[in-house]
């Protein structure tokens, strides 16, 4: 077989080269858009019935679609960002993270002076729209991971690694548990733990900030009455279901209701009847009772989907900080919802968070997209990274086949015919 000329090997080698392919993570994408999808219906169904008195306190005009159109403001406003940060280098994240956690403490000082005041609590702005806690979630993770990052030579140390994230994540804490917001504030502090254990830092230090917050979160539970109230709940639930809360009560019911299939979307009556709060706390609920325990697996199934996917990205991530965002936003996720789902089944005290991309609630479906579309950038990054090094190792391998050939443009076959041909 004739060696061809250098020109030839080179044009051959290019012809090889693969064509560029979607540097976008499709799976993950895919999985999105079914929650989108699914979780909108499910919150039409849920949220009909608030959306009439909650439209006619607000505007004077009672309308079941109220809901439905403000959440659907909020999903295009989401799905803008997501798409801008899917296409910004995850790496200019590094210094808005730091303009971000200023300006979600701010937000946190001023809902306790200034936020919508319902019962003893301060939590929102705009009557229930923007909730400075949601957001807080979503940027204790992306502070930490360019933090954690930026300090991985002194994360093991006391001074400059233990101290200052106990700082961090304590500010953000204390300012959601004077709200209160249990459920926000033990949400914020799991992530702070869990950001700091992805680092990869030491054991020693892991439980001791481990036992830190749980000791924080023994005092916040202690003198906290809904927080005793739902452990003990809980407890006396574990016992005997009948005593448990009237919310997980009224859920389970839902649940048995629905059966395997459910009533169909649309005809639960607990969400009309005893059901609190169906349109965000239990919304989970409403999918079992209309839809069975088909539809609440596939809920289940998703959002393991959306886990898998997003570790996969991180396993694949270009470097460390691209590994802890993609890692850290998407349990931040996944964990948001399993426990929405878990407390209402009755196997956690009852935490009250809502359930991303189903529950009514603009702060958690914009910053949750958002959140989405830098795991999508991390994607997006490696992907073109596996694209460069196997067009290098292409173009290598052409180099060293033309060094072998000692860089000649006739080969060694036409050479040879070239000496036996006789003489004229």
């Amino acid at each position: 077989m004739s060696m061809g000329t250098g020109a030839e090997l080179k044009q051959s080698g290019e012809a090889r080269i693969p064509s560029p392919r979607l540097t976008i993570d499709v799976p993950l994408l895919v999985c999105v858009v079914v929650l989108l999808v699914f979780g909108m219906l499910m919150m039409t169904s849920a949220s009909w019935s608030a959306s009439i008195w909650i439209s006619e306190a607000e505007t004077g005009v009672s309308s079941p679609w109220y809901l439905f159109f403000r959440q659907t403001r909020y999903l295009l406003l989401g799905l803008v960002l997501m798409g801008v940060a899917a296409r910004v280098d995850y790496h200019r994240w590094r210094t808005p993270a730091v303009y971000l956690w200023l300006l979600t403490l701010v937000s946190l000082v001023l809902v306790l002076v200034i936020g919508d005041q319902t019962g003893t609590t301060r939590r929102s702005f705009l009557n229930g729209s923007i909730q400075p806690s949601e957001l807080a979630k979503f940027v204790i993770v992306l502070y930490l991971a360019v933090w954690l990052d930026a300090k991985r030579e002194v994360l093991n140390t006391w001074a400059f690694g233990l101290l200052p994230a106990m700082i961090i994540v304590g500010m953000y804490a204390g300012f959601i548990a004077a709200q209160p917001d249990l459920s926000a504030t033990l949400m914020v502090m799991i992530l702070g733990l869990m950001m700091y254990f992805l680092a990869g830092t030491s054991m020693l230090l892991n439980a001791v900030l481990t036992g830190g917050a749980a000791l924080v979160g023994y005092v916040v539970l202690r003198y906290n009455f809904t927080g005793i109230s739902r452990v003990d709940e809980f407890r006396a639930g574990m016992e005997d279901i009948l005593s448990s809360s009237p919310h997980v009560r009224h859920a389970l019911v839902a649940f048995v209701r629905g059966g395997w299939f459910g009533v169909g979307i649309g005809n639960s009556s607990t969400k009309l009847t005893t059901l609190p709060f169906p349109h965000t706390d239990s919304v989970f609920a409403v999918v079992g009772e209309e839809l069975g325990v088909f539809g609440a697996v596939l809920v289940v199934g998703l959002f393991a989907l959306l886990a898998w996917r997003g570790l996969v990205i991180a396993s694949r991530a270009p470097d460390g900080l691209g590994a802890l965002l993609a890692s850290g936003l998407t349990l931040w996720i996944v964990l948001e919802a399993y426990m929405n789902m878990a407390s209402l089944l009755g196997v956690m005290p009852f935490a009250g968070n809502s359930l991303p991309f189903f529950s009514v609630g603009g702060s958690n479906l914009v910053v949750s997209l958002l959140a989405l579309g830098i795991v999508l950038n991390v994607s997006r990054q490696a992907e073109r990274r596996q694209i460069e090094e196997t067009r290098r190792m292409f173009v290598d391998a052409i180099v060293s086949l033309r060094r072998r050939d000692g860089w000649r443009r006739v080969s060694r076959a036409r050479r040879d015919r070239a000496r036996q041909r006789p003489a004229p």
